[in-house]
């Protein structure tokens, strides 16, 4: 009979797709799907354009990521219910590469990202949001939030500030000493879109506020220019301010054909001419990709995890950064850039009923029809229109009552936490945010658990267990986990000890772990006890650190150490041993 031997199992891929197929999927699911899809690619089609505005690149951009990573992630991820596509979570990473590298930049760290992410769910790593505490998720989001809404401030009045640069407080500079150039007119439409789509959300009627907001503001900036252009006040739209140029043929706006294949090098950088795949270049992006690979992780986790909440199921953890990273793998060789789950798209695909990831499939299809149809008409739409819509995001985003919230009730450490993250994120970036975070956090946690652990000197003339004990036997209590942070105080206290002392008994059954510098801290204290004559009788280790010490040279030795299961076994040997 052969026996198999254990190997490597890789993450299942679709995931998400077979768990749907597995519980049944009928007709009536399609059609559930169907009426889904429309809904969250209706609401995907301006989201997309105005993300991919913010970033700094043109908004064909943000549709090609709907349409291609939406689809591939969709088939190939481990959730059932995530929307994929552009988010506003990445725009403050993804701004300051396109301002250095150019598109061509981008779209090779975000291949170089999918590359990680594949890397990461192979690695079954996917349960790495568990290990992000949330005042750190909390704090980089509302810090994200904020420079969003900043960089619309210029579309949102009409100011003429030029080419914003990658540092919030020269940004913030530049837009306050550009205000005497506000144009009323910009001022109006977005102000009259944001309540538009402020007022409609509220009817909850089912047509999605975004779609509404844009047409009517689209509507009034087509009037502005008609009826007040000849006197040189004009509204810009996407129109007036994009341009393109394939297969021959150019024009203004968004060009009207399907996202083509194309070698991510071959568009253009930060000066406008293609770049040139090096090994510098790629080093140079390594950075930026890896920031891009976990920030990508932690969103798309999640969102699944929000999804699963909403809809009672349980999505597959690295299954989902496998499809994520393959997603934008494939998206930037037909000018996608960086996709991830988004969780307002996502909330909106399950509030529409959707069944199964076919729904995002659909929605990938709306945008390419969008696209291919409506590129004319999506040109019209006024660029103040789209910054009062990412103001709404920026603020949904913010989760300003939650943050709110932790700054009142919860304990110091974790508000210093959401301070500095946030900060950090405004001020500098979002990367150096969540290092500083987590290691903040790190420190905050080790310094709880430090306090949990305690070493005390028992009576044994109360305890039941150990009565009658001669004097020559001291017994003491380690209570808590043994690491770097606390191994040092805990045994030493064992050194304080009597010096008529001979036997050293410590109960150590509240002991769960031991780490390296516990276990060099133990060894030490036993040379000293052996050079002093003193035995040490150790209680209650489970079997996997006694395995750990034997193998750290900590070994059984007559007369000097050992190890008991029981406080009256390690009793009876501390009565044989004098």
């Amino acid at each position: 009979m052969s026996r198999q031997r254990p190997g490597v199992s890789l993450p299942s891929i679709a995931a998400g797709l077979r768990a749907a197929w597995r519980e049944g999927y009928g007709l009536a699911d399609l059609r559930k799907d169907v009426m889904a899809g429309l809904t969250v690619g209706t609401v995907a089609v301006p989201l997309s354009m105005a993300l991919a505005i913010a970033t700094g690149v043109s908004p064909q951009h943000g549709l090609y990521t709907a349409i291609v990573a939406g689809a591939v992630i969709a088939l190939s991820g481990g959730a059932r219910f995530n929307v994929s596509g552009p988010t506003a979570a990445f725009v403050v990473i993804l701004f300051p590469i396109v301002q250095q590298y150019g598109l061509g930049g981008l779209l090779i760290a975000s291949m170089m990202a999918g590359v990680i992410l594949v890397a990461m769910g192979i690695a079954r790593m996917g349960r790495l949001i568990e290990f992000v505490p949330y005042p750190v998720v909390l704090g980089f989001t509302a810090g994200i939030a904020v420079v969003i809404a900043v960089l619309q401030i210029p579309d949102f009045l009409g100011l003429n500030v030029g080419q914003l640069g990658e540092h919030f407080v020269e940004n913030l500079g530049r837009i306050i000493t550009s205000l005497r150039t506000l144009n009323p007119f910009e001022l109006g439409i977005g102000a009259f879109t944001l309540a538009v789509m402020l007022l409609w959300s509220r009817l909850h009627v089912p047509i999605p506020a975004p779609l509404i907001g844009l047409v009517v503001g689209a509507i009034a900036a087509y009037g502005v220019n008609q009826w007040f252009g000849g006197a040189g006040a004009t509204v810009e739209t996407i129109a007036s301010r994009f341009t393109w140029e394939a297969n021959g043929e150019s024009g203004n706006g968004i060009p009207p054909i399907a996202p083509t294949l194309m070698a991510p090098w071959r568009w253009p950088g930060a000066n406008g001419e293609p770049l040139e795949l090096s090994f510098e270049l790629i080093r140079a992006l390594l950075g930026p990709a890896f920031a891009i690979a976990v920030l990508g992780a932690i969103e798309s986790l999640l969102c699944s995890v929000v999804s699963d909440g909403l809809t009672k199921t349980r999505h597959d953890p690295n299954a989902e950064l496998l499809g994520q990273g393959l997603g934008n793998i494939v998206a930037p060789l037909f000018g996608g850039i960086t996709a991830t789950a988004a969780i307002a798209r996502t909330a909106t695909n399950i509030r529409s009923g959707a069944r199964s990831p076919i729904a995002a499939i659909v929605h990938a299809v709306v945008v390419l029809l969008a696209v291919i149809a409506l590129a004319g008409l999506l040109g019209l739409v006024p660029m103040a229109a789209l910054a009062a819509l990412l103001f709404i995001v920026a603020w949904n985003m913010s989760e300003a009552r939650r943050f709110v919230h932790i700054l009142r009730s919860a304990p110091p450490g974790d508000v210093a936490i959401l301070v500095t993250c946030f900060s950090l994120t405004v001020l500098f970036d979002m990367v150096l945010a969540v290092a500083v975070g987590i290691g903040l956090a790190a420190a905050l946690f080790i310094r709880r658990m430090a306090s949990l652990t305690r070493t005390e000197r028992i009576d044994s003339e109360r305890h039941p267990a150990l009565a009658p004990m001669p004097a020559y036997v001291a017994v003491y209590d380690i209570h808590g986990p043994l690491f770097f942070g606390v191994a040092e105080k805990a045994l030493t206290s064992l050194r304080l000890v009597d010096p008529k002392v001979q036997v050293i008994i410590v109960d150590m059954h509240g002991v769960p772990s031991m780490d390296g510098t516990a276990i060099v801290a133990l060894h030490s204290l036993i040379d000293e006890m052996h050079r002093e004559g003193v035995a040490l009788i150790l209680v209650g280790l489970p079997a996997r650190i006694i395995v750990k010490l034997r193998r750290a040279g900590i070994r059984k030795a007559t007369g000097m150490l050992t190890y008991c299961t029981s406080l009256p076994q390690a009793r009876a040997v501390a009565l044989r041993w004098r």
